[in-house]
């Protein structure tokens, strides 16, 4: 049984430690033979880095490090190259001038390692002479591989003036590259995020980006196709030791929990990071989330609340999803850059594509609606989970009243400084929670006569949801509140009958309720509801 590769970012390591590896040497071979300047943008804990060390291995001339690999058989050279590897996750970021001073340490090192006479004291002079350096002293063309381009821009989102700053550094950095053409045999550029090519890469308009492409599509992450040949002995292994029972097989379930990213909407790979850490911990969890959450999406949507609820299914032009730019910044195309939205299909048009996003797995959907209601709400993790927890039993026995009780403490814990007069705040709030419960909660469901606000099967049961705000004072008196409520419910109860939204559940043998919610705010909620 092969190794499990947790931390192992070397290829050289993975190799000779016997480690598992999904094959990605086909794919380099076609971007050596193909293209001169790359980039590929894919979440973190992908195997981005992984993919750059493989490069610059190859590169190294050495064909028995590859034995037993697609490349190994190829016709390809392996002839060797000068490589600049620079990996800004390891750069301080802080200010800068501090950025340039990380950049110039980083530099500095490998001229003092290769005993060039280069005297700059500017990172982008540098990073020119050290690759005109290399080329000279071993003559042959440099190979430049930049991991996590973006890490500077990343680290400061929350301060758009820093980052603003930061990106003036890289991009003047970068831009060095394209005047050296005579001197590079290759490039490739990875990062998280698609920074426009006029905002990082204006010189370098060149790049070949693959992030998006049919042929690379696999290039990062494990194959659905290859999970049982990378890991079916450790599959095999957990099998005969633990009882999963919600799943006809393990390996269904591993599906359920970690698969279901894709960038072309055919090819689908699952996320690795996570994938290993539930081999290693025979359990399932949220690794990959919980390896680093990016904070300020949580920050994006607590000023966009109705955001979260437009995720399923949303539609993109490969436009806005190549767009990320601080002055204007999108959270959905930012999610889907992060990790948090993946393709699920590439929509025919005439024109440029439009992509299907969506909730990649479980994982994902688990841990960040719980971050969401959690920042929503500000009531900490521990009390969300056991409102959670008692909602799912109230609806379970059909206690409505006990819900709306459980309703009104959850969004009692709603912060002043954090309302919103909106009725799509609240609703992401009950969306949130029902999603975190494992509901099949259907939002904005389609009926012969309009949408219905929410809908939700539980056994033998249907909710038919239909939601209300108005806008009350806090200083309001009770008789007008009274009167804002039977407006407000009034109105949502006829809406659900008038439109006929159960009319679409009826003869399943279940018993359907009509639920009115009316919010006038953080805890002046009323509900009314009857059973049919």
């Amino acid at each position: 049984m092969k190794n499990l590769p947790l931390g192992v970012q070397t290829f050289k390591e993975v190799i000779s430690g016997n480690h598992i590896y999904a094959d990605k040497t086909k794919y380099i071979y076609n971007l050596l033979n193909r293209t001169k300047y790359n980039f590929l943008s894919h979440p973190r804990r992908f195997g981005k880095s992984l993919l750059l060390d493989t490069i610059a291995e190859v590169f190294g001339g050495d064909r028995e490090l590859f034995r037993g690999l697609w490349i190994y058989d190829s016709d390809y050279e392996f002839e060797k190259h000068p490589v600049i590897r620079l990996d800004m996750s390891a750069i301080a970021t802080e200010t800068p001038e501090i950025l340039k001073k990380s950049l110039a340490s980083s530099l500095k090192k490998r001229i003092s390692d290769e005993a060039l006479a280069i005297d700059d004291e500017i990172p982008s002079d540098m990073f020119k002479h050290l690759i005109e350096g290399l080329c000279e002293k071993y003559q042959k063309r440099v190979v430049v591989l930049i991991d996590e381009y973006d890490k500077p821009i990343l680290d400061h989102l929350d301060n758009t003036e820093l980052a603003e700053a930061n990106r003036r550094v890289i991009r003047g950095f970068y831009g060095i590259l394209k005047p050296m053409d005579q001197y590079l045999r290759f490039s490739f550029v990875t990062g998280v995020s698609k920074f426009t090519k006029t905002s990082i890469f204006s010189e370098l308009n060149n790049l070949n980006d693959i992030t998006m492409s049919e042929d690379y599509a696999n290039i990062c992450g494990i194959p659905v196709e290859s999970l049982d040949e990378c890991f079916g002995e450790h599959i095999r292994a957990l099998s005969e030791h633990k009882n999963f029972k919600q799943y006809d097989s393990l390996g269904d379930e591993i599906l359920s929990w970690y698969d279901g990213y894709s960038w072309d909407g055919e090819s689908r790979v699952i996320n690795p990071f996570s994938l290993i850490c539930f081999f290693q911990q025979k359990r399932f969890g949220s690794f990959w989330y919980a390896s680093g959450t990016p904070k300020f999406l949580v920050g994006m949507i607590k000023k966009k609340p109705e955001s979260y609820l437009a995720l399923n299914n949303l539609k993109l032009t490969e436009r806005l999803l190549d767009s990320f730019e601080m002055e204007k910044m999108e959270i959905e195309p930012l999610l889907f850059q992060t990790g948090y939205l993946t393709v699920k299909e590439v929509l025919p048009t005439r024109g440029s594509p439009v992509y299907l996003l969506d909730i990649p797995n479980f994982e994902v959907r688990d841990a960040f609606s719980m971050q969401v209601l959690s920042a929503l709400t500000e009531g900490g993790d521990t009390k969300t989970e056991q409102t959670q927890i008692e909602i799912k039993e109230a609806l379970e026995t059909g206690d409505l009243q006990k819900m709306l009780g459980l309703l009104r403490a959850l969004f009692a814990s709603i912060p002043y400084n954090l309302h919103v007069e909106l009725e799509a705040y609240y609703h992401s709030i009950f969306y949130v929670a029902m999603t975190l419960l494992g509901f099949d909660m259907g939002l904005e469901v389609s009926s012969s006569r309009g949408k219905i606000d929410a809908a939700l099967e539980l056994g033998d049961k249907v909710y038919v949801m239909e939601f209300k705000y108005e806008k009350c004072p806090l200083d309001e008196s009770p008789e007008n509140k009274k009167l804002l409520f039977e407006k407000a419910l009034g109105e949502a109860m006829a809406q659900i009958k008038n439109k006929k939204y159960s009319e679409r559940y009826k003869g399943r043998g279940k018993a359907i309720y009509h639920a009115a919610f009316a919010f006038l705010g953080r805890d002046d909620i009323e509900m009314q509801f009857d059973k049919i």
